[in-house]
């Protein structure tokens, strides 16, 4: 188990992201305020996975956070963060260990928990694909049991082993081969024919009764005994002395390839069957599944053997077989579109609900929570869970003093899924409140929406100090000793109203060093903080802002087509007349829709917002440019499919594009750079024309993209 938390600790942190999303209304304020603290804590969690071997979270709250942020970044799109943790593998490589880089990056893997998200997934195969429902039907997949090991790769030259990695951050990792070669699961030598390079990617782990053997060793040795098998396996490959892991019985489960530089069998199943015919051990219990049905029965099967299995594995992993069809399907973010990790169901409890608690978010929603008498779920103590809003709590009649059934692991945070009946009490229905609990401002649910929201703006102090969070969060001003609790703080204080605010802080450093947990020298630091951010990216100040719909991708989007702070605002103001040239110039930007411009419109639109924004720029002491930064074959370059695409479906198109630096774009204007004209290709194409912009035919895209030319259609 992981070790105890301390208070504020990366691991506190975890559980409080969980608990504070259970708290508030998911909008898309809460969601980028979410994504930045979300953004900071995986990776230190991460880190002491993959660096230290020393979880701070059992794996299901760490599932649930990768979940919640892939949940907002599917939700809200434009909110997705370059230092997305989606786009991350691992922690870099850390410690005494040589780093290497892997010729083919070590990736994650995305996970299901349920066989209608499984069916999902094959069903986004078929889309990108383009394949019609008898061919998504045949498609056939290869399930592993999914091993809680450490991931390492094994490189090949000429048929002999010659170096071994941990995963690392998925790009480079940490050259462990001395310890490696005491494998007895791992040939130093592959029998003919073999490629002349070849990366072999697989599990090392320690079974069950090896741990065992292994802890009663380290206790007869007065050492400190290791927590579970995964933790024990990575500590004994990391050992400087190479004779300490011989005399650990490490196991190596083999089944991926990274890098190759010759054809590989045609299947999966093939390439699994490779790799015994070289020696390597593969997990017998891998085996062909041909829909969601039988992967299904898989899983279940698994379910029951599970705990009979002499080694540790938390769910399945489903591969789709066909090799050239995962070539084609490329990867998404930091996992492949071809395979996904079926994770075991989510873990249930019954509970008392006690309260029912109404807080107040930054946009003002009024969300229900529901604070529960303490319960183990899963391996973690859950106090508080979502209730959503006040049509579920009708629909499904949930009260104070109700016993009620709580699901974590498969959800992104708890949640009260329903009530046990007949109830033990009689107290009435809960009536959702209509006045807000912080400052008492009438709330209102605007027509067709399921949140009620305050009507105090800026006046209800709950509002206020959102926004302040969110002002000094990682993308936005990110000044060091500004957390939640010192705003909180310095807000009651009386310090802190206004963004300005914050620069104007050094004039109480002396009060400051005399409160609680402050002295001289963190105030002094504080002070420090605050002054190194008076210059500021453009970038981070639009974020910082809190402008609905501008996450910290469109931030920069903005950033980089504006230039500057001074013209950034004055085309923003002049954007607030419909049919402008500069509202049009505003639409016409990749990445910015109309209910984009809108919000920017009707930020500038509010005198309040200006003066706010005047008071705050006069305390700054720079605004800087912002650059765009080129990077990719074709990075900073705007392309537009159109027409039928014959020899790949639009989606894959994009991917193609995207992965060689371009911006796709539905809409030809003069920003477009290529038009890429496809079958029956109409408007676009005679827009294309009339304003002079490049285009050219599928055959032609393919070579510039790189990519073999194909004939035929797509299948």
């Amino acid at each position: 188990m992981p070790h105890t938390a301390p208070p504020g600790s990366v691991a506190e942190q975890a559980r409080r992201l969980l608990a504070d999303n259970a708290a508030m209304e998911c909008d898309e304020a809460h969601a980028r305020t979410m994504l930045a603290r979300l953004a900071t804590v995986l990776p230190a969690l991460d880190a002491a996975y993959h660096q230290h071997d020393a979880p701070l979270v059992d794996d299901a709250t760490y599932d649930s956070l990768r979940r919640l942020n892939a949940g907002l970044e599917e939700r809200f799109p434009g909110l997705r963060r370059d230092d997305s943790p989606t786009e991350k593998v691992g922690a870099p490589a850390s410690g005494p260990f040589h780093r290497h880089r892997h010729m083919v990056p070590m990736l994650s893997l995305d996970n299901v928990f349920s066989r209608d998200e499984f069916e999902a997934f094959i069903s986004r195969i078929a889309r990108f694909l383009g394949l019609g429902e008898d061919q998504a039907r045949a498609l056939s997949f290869v399930a592993e049991p999914k091993i809680d090991g450490l991931s390492i790769s094994l490189t090949y030259e000429h048929g002999r082993f010659v170096r071994g990695t941990t995963r690392g951050d998925g790009t480079e990792g940490e050259d462990v081969s001395a310890n490696l070669r005491t494998l007895k699961d791992i040939p130093d030598q592959l029998p003919a024919p073999f490629p002349d390079v070849i990366e072999i990617r697989g599990e090392v782990f320690l079974s069950k009764q090896a741990f065992l053997e292994l802890n009663a060793a380290q206790e007869r040795a007065g050492e400190k005994p290791f927590a579970n098998p995964r933790n024990a396996a990575a500590g004994s490959l990391r050992q400087l002395d190479p004779k300490v892991t011989a005399r650990r019985p490490l196991s190596l489960f083999a089944y991926a390839a990274g890098f190759c530089d010759a054809p590989l069998a045609p299947t999966h199943h093939g390439y699994l069957e490779q790799l015994a015919a070289w020696g390597f051990v593969v997990n017998p219990l891998s085996t062909r599944v041909k829909d969601a049905a039988e992967a299904e029965a898989f899983m279940e099967r698994l379910t029951l053997e599970r705990s009979a299995l002499d080694y540790d594995i938390d769910g399945v992993v489903y591969k789709l077989d066909d090799r050239a069809l995962q070539d084609r399907l490329g990867f998404a973010g930091r996992a492949p579109r071809w395979a996904v990790a079926w994770k075991f169901a989510a873990e249930q409890a019954v509970t008392r609900l006690e309260k029912i608690d109404i807080q107040v978010g930054r946009t003002g929603a009024l969300t229900p929570v529901a604070f529960l008498e303490a319960v183990n779920v899963g391996g973690v103590i859950v106090t508080r869970a979502s209730l959503h809003n006040e049509d579920e709590i009708t629909r499904k009649d949930i009260r104070e003093g109700d016993l009620v059934h709580v699901q974590r692991a498969g959800d992104v945070i708890p949640q009260v899924t329903g009530v046990v009946l007949p109830r033990d009490h009689d107290r009435p229905p809960f009536h959702f409140p209509h006045t807000c609990p912080v400052c008492g401002a009438h709330a209102e649910r605007p027509e067709g929406e399921v949140v009620w929201r305050c009507s105090g703006g800026l006046t209800c102090p709950a509002q206020v100090v959102e926004r302040l969070i969110h002002f000094v969060s990682r993308d936005a001003f990110d000044i060091d000793g500004l957390g939640d609790r010192t705003i909180v703080e310095f807000h009651e204080l009386g310090w802190l109203r206004t963004p300005a605010d914050i620069f104007r802080l050094p004039e109480h450093e002396a009060e400051i060093a005399s409160r609680d947990g402050w002295g001289k020298v963190s105030a002094r630091n504080l002070v420090n903080a605050i002054a190194a951010r008076r210059t500021i990216e453009l970038s981070r100040l639009i974020y910082a802002l809190g402008i609905r719909r501008i996450g910290i991708n469109n931030a920069r989007l903005l950033a980089r087509h504006y230039g500057s702070m001074a013209n950034w605002r004055q085309q923003m103001e002049k954007a607030a007349v419909i049919g402008s040239d500069e509202r049009l110039e505003l639409g016409s930007i990749t990445g910015i829709g109309s209910a984009i411009a809108d919000e920017l419109v009707s930020f500038f639109a509010e005198a309040h917002n200006r003066a706010t924004l005047d008071d705050l720029t006069s305390v700054l002491a720079q605004v800087t440019d912002e650059e765009m930064v080129a990077e990719g074959a074709l990075s900073g370059k705007t392309i537009v499919f159109t027409g039928t695409l014959t020899t790949m479906t639009r989606p894959e198109a994009r991917a193609v594009a995207e992965r060689l630096g371009a911006r796709v774009s539905d809409s030809v204007s003069r920003k477009t750079d290529l038009v890429v004209l496809g079958e029956k290709a109409g408007s676009k194409a005679r827009k294309a024309a009339e304003l002079g912009v490049a285009t050219m035919d599928e055959a032609s895209w393919r070579t510039l993209a790189g990519m073999p030319p194909v004939g035929g259609q797509t299948t």
